[in-house]
């Protein structure tokens, strides 16, 4: 198994494309680069399918990695068979690997190894052949040292036979075969937590019983998260006669002594090991499942927060809305700078209405005011009622804003940076207007996952959180593309090719040197080379350019087609630009090329 049949395998894309978007992603291409401006070498693959490259690539690299470590570990132990090592490393499931590594596994004093130190290994295999009538006296031989009696001896044996019977594959996927298919999920309460109040907010979930492959995503976070908090119990169920028929039907040769203490061994691997093992793991696979689904919801909403529309370039006041410690009011100018703040007390218990009403109206006409932006938290709707009352000189749209994640921004380095004589209340009011005026410019300052995307957000796995909600944020990023000359640090961050360090060094370069005038320039930014560029140029937009290519989404490498066509139509770039007519005169097959 190569890592292109496995992705090709895993994705249903065709094979070239697969191979074509390996090949880019190898040589540090982004995933919005990719789609957008390598569209010839993936057969127009969108974001999503990229990203699924990238996800069964690494799962493949990893599946790797562990065959590497098994492969040594057996080596070392001098058991690895060339049959063994062929079924190693034609696996393609974690699972199916971890089960051909069980047998060997140097894992804590097991009942098993026990009886093997006590020399009872001999006596599993007797029984396990099926051709002894009489154990009792095979069984007396072994009843010595510090085995104290024929039952001890038979103990033993079946304690070993039992581990041989959990390690044995088909059983193994047998079980799992009927977890994945039949399992049901029930909930009992924890009686000494039943009247707590923390817990009724779990109370549908206190004798609670549901099939475990059609639980819904949030319901199975919900009862794990009362089962973490310790106000429920949980169990993974399947029918047991069943399994163990099943089982014994491959096992049994014989109705003799030995099929009788081969039933107990069964039963004993059965309850002890391979359902307390493999329930788990069926638990672990929903899990996973459900974080995918809430994960996928949490991308959707995060990615509806970033792209809300922007209010653009409007002078706004914005109010963090409160009781007992007031309303903090800041007013923005259109570039989201802050000009002036304050507070009102118009809420109990000092319910200063009336100044709270005068205070609004002179800074509505003092800074000019064009909308107001109340953040939807605490008093939100007090505050969003006050200010109808208010009758203003010009028209101003009022607005309730999300404020999630704004007291997250208030504390972080980012807002102490950009307000270091301000306290934490101003430079929330302040996240708050700035979303009014420009969302993903603004969010993208705090941590995704402190956005607020979902019920259970903290309940899902983090990492695939962090990296689904990262990739969201990048797309749009990059889907909308960044003023060069305007952008912070935060926003630079997202865009292809860039990061975190060479944002901070763009934004020095342009406190130091002023706008930038061409996109060319960005590559006198310290250590910023030709692969950012060719990366991220394409995403950076530059106002006013003297080329007006470099306030386009026309990457760089495509600007001499882009002038040959204005060339050929005795026009300019800019006549060509957003003129449907000119670009309906252009047949586009004329230019072209093997690459483009």
């Amino acid at each position: 198994m190569t890592l292109l049949s496995f992705v090709t395998k895993q994705t249903q894309l065709q094979e070239k494309f697969v191979k074509n978007t390996i090949d880019l992603l190898n040589e540090d291409c982004t995933i919005p680069f990719i789609s957008r401006y390598r569209k010839e070498r993936t057969g127009n693959l969108d974001e999503v399918q990229i990203a699924d490259i990238v996800k069964f690539k690494e799962q493949f690299e990893a599946l790797e990695k562990r065959k590497e470590s098994i492969l040594k570990a057996l080596k070392e132990q001098e058991v690895l068979t060339p049959e063994l090592e062929q079924k190693i490393k034609e696996a393609e499931e974690l699972t199916t690997l971890e089960d051909l590594y069980l047998p060997y596994k140097k894992s804590r004093k097991t009942k098993a190894e026990k009886a093997r130190q006590q020399g009872l290994e001999p006596l599993a295999k007797i029984i396990m052949s099926q051709n002894a009538k009489d154990l009792e006296p095979i069984a007396f031989n072994y009843a010595k040292g510090d085995v104290g009696s024929t039952e001890e001896a038979l103990e033993g044996a079946r304690h070993i036979i039992a581990e041989w019977i959990n390690e044995r594959t088909d059983f193994r996927n047998q079980i799992r075969s009927q977890l994945e298919r039949f399992a049901t999920i029930s909930t009992k309460v924890v009686k000494t937590k039943e009247n707590d109040d923390d817990a009724q907010k779990f109370r549908d979930y206190f004798d609670w019983n549901e099939s475990l492959s059609r639980i819904p995503s949030h319901r199975l976070l919900a009862i794990l998260r009362a089962e973490t908090e310790g106000f429920i119990k949980t169990k993974i169920e399947i029918d047991d006669e069943r399994a163990l028929d099943k089982m014994e039907s491959r096992l049994l040769r014989s109705n003799n002594d030995c099929a009788k203490q081969i039933q107990l061994a069964l039963k004993d691997a059965y309850k002890r090991l391979l359902l307390p093992s493999l329930s788990n793991e069926a638990l672990q696979n929903a899990k996973a499942n459900a974080d995918d689904a809430a994960i996928s919801v949490f991308a959707k909403n995060l990615k509806q927060l970033l792209l809300g529309s922007p209010l653009g370039e409007k002078q706004v006041l914005a109010i963090d809305p409160g009781f007992r410690t007031g309303c903090k009011v800041v007013c923005l100018d259109e570039q989201g700078n802050l000009k002036h703040n304050e507070t009102i007390y118009p809420h109990p218990p000092q319910n200063d209405s009336s100044g709270a009403i005068k205070k609004i109206s002179s800074l509505s006409e003092a800074y000019k005011i064009e909308a107001i932006a109340i953040g939807n938290g605490t008093a939100s709707r007090e505050t969003e009622s006050l200010i109808k009352r208010i009758r203003f000189k010009n028209d101003i749209q009022v607005f309730v804003v999300s404020e999630a994640g704004a007291s997250i921004y208030s504390a972080s380095k980012i807002a102490r940076d950009e307000f270091p004589n301000y306290d934490v209340t101003v430079r929330g009011a302040v996240s708050i207007g700035r979303r009014l005026q420009d969302p993903l410019a603004e969010l993208v300052k705090i941590e995704p996952k402190s956005i607020g995307v979902g019920q259970y957000q903290h309940d899902v796995d983090q990492t695939k959180l962090k990296n689904e909600l990262d990739r969201v944020v990048e797309s749009c990023v990059n889907t909308v593309g960044v003023n060069l000359n305007t952008a912070s640090k935060s926003l630079l961050s997202y865009v292809s090719g860039i990061g975190g360090k060479l944002a901070e060094n763009i934004v020095d370069y342009r406190t130091r040197n002023g706008a930038f005038s061409s996109r060319k320039e960005i590559l006198d930014v310290p250590r910023l080379g030709n692969k950012a560029f060719e990366q991220g140029a394409a995403f950076l937009r530059i106002k006013d350019a003297e080329n007006p290519l470099d306030d386009s989404a026309v990457h760089p490498e495509s600007y001499a087609i882009v002038e040959q066509m204005v060339k050929d139509l005795g026009k300019t770039v800019k006549d060509l630009i957003g003129n449907s007519t000119l670009i309906k005169q252009i047949d586009l097959k004329t230019y072209c090329t093997e690459t483009v």
